[in-house]
């Protein structure tokens, strides 16, 4: 059974930081590009950065500078970390595995930038 399951959600007040983090079980974590995704009311669903097996990496442009995607093969966990937050960052943030015909999906974790 493949879960991912995000935690580190929160309400932040701009400017801060919060760091999420996605726990993989049941598959094959390293073979898997990860990513964080992001949902906003009212909005579609949107890329926030990914991660392939070899470490590369890509971001939205409304991530770059702000946002680090890295994982941790040995913990089988991928990691957003999150800087000078905007109220524009408000969201459901979902992690996202996908290897091929195999694309996979968690809960999501609120993420609301708030003072």
């Amino acid at each position: 059974q493949v879960q991912l399951v995000e935690s580190g959600g929160g309400l932040v007040q701009p400017g801060g930081s919060l760091r999420l983090s996605c726990a993989a079980s049941g598959i094959f974590f390293s073979g898997f590009t990860m990513a964080w995704y992001r949902q906003a009311p009212g909005k579609q669903r949107e890329l926030v950065a990914a991660i392939t097996r070899g470490g590369s990496t890509n971001y939205a442009d409304s991530a770059k500078g702000r946002f680090t995607i890295s994982r941790d093969n040995a913990k089988n966990t991928v990691y957003l970390q999150m800087i000078s937050l905007k109220p524009d960052d408000t969201a459901v943030y979902y992690c996202n595995a996908e290897s091929g015909f195999q694309n996979y999906w968690g809960q999501g974790t609120q993420v609301t930038v708030s003072s």
